[in-house]
C-alpha cells in the first residue's frame, strides 16, 4: 500500500513537471525578449524628438541611436541579445536578436516600433508632428518574424 501510494505521488510530481516546464522555458525566453524591446527604447526617444522639433529627418540609421549597424563607425556593439537597432527613414525601428541559443526559438528574429501619429503612422513627410503612440510587434520581414507568445503584452501590434 505504501509503494502505491509513492507511486500515486511521483505520478503526479512527473505530470505537474510534464506541463509547468515548458511554460517556465517560454517565460525565460519571454525575459529575454524584453530586453531586445528595451533596447529600441532610445530610438523611440530620438526619433520623437525628431518629429516634434526637426526641419527634415535623418536618413535611414541616422538618429544617432542605432546599435550594431554594419559599416558605420559610430554604432555602438550590439549585446548578447541585441544584434542590432536600425531605424529607415520615416523613423521605424527594428531590434534583431542574436543567434544565442538560450533565445530558442526567438533567436535572429526581429520586432518593429512604429511612430503613430492620430490615425496613421507618421513618414518623413509629416514633420512636426507629436508622435501619439507606438505600435511595436513582430516584424513584417519575412524569416524574421518574432514569435508573438515570447513578445511582452506590451509590444502584441
Amino acid at each position: 500500500m505504501e509503494w502505491f501510494s509513492l507511486m500515486i505521488v511521483i505520478a503526479i510530481i512527473g505530470i505537474l513537471a510534464a506541463v509547468a516546464l515548458p511554460a517556465y522555458q517560454d517565460y525565460t525566453v519571454r525575459a529575454k525578449v524584453s530586453e531586445i524591446v528595451l533596447a529600441g527604447s532610445t530610438c523611440r526617444t530620438a526619433v520623437t524628438e525628431a518629429y516634434q522639433t526637426a526641419a527634415v529627418l535623418p536618413d535611414e540609421n541616422g538618429f544617432g541611436c542605432e546599435i550594431g549597424v554594419t559599416g558605420d563607425a559610430n554604432s555602438a556593439p550590439g549585446t548578447k541579445y541585441v544584434a542590432s537597432v536600425t531605424t529607415d527613414e520615416d523613423g521605424v525601428i527594428t531590434v534583431t536578436a542574436t543567434s544565442a541559443s538560450d533565445l530558442k526559438g526567438a533567436a535572429s528574429k526581429a520586432i518593429t516600433m512604429t511612430p503613430m501619429g492620430a490615425s496613421a503612422a507618421l513618414t518623413k513627410a509629416t514633420l512636426n508632428t507629436s508622435v501619439n503612440s507606438w505600435v511595436c510587434g513582430p516584424s513584417a520581414e519575412t524569416g524574421k518574424e518574432m514569435p508573438v507568445k515570447f513578445l511582452p503584452a506590451s509590444c502584441r501590434g
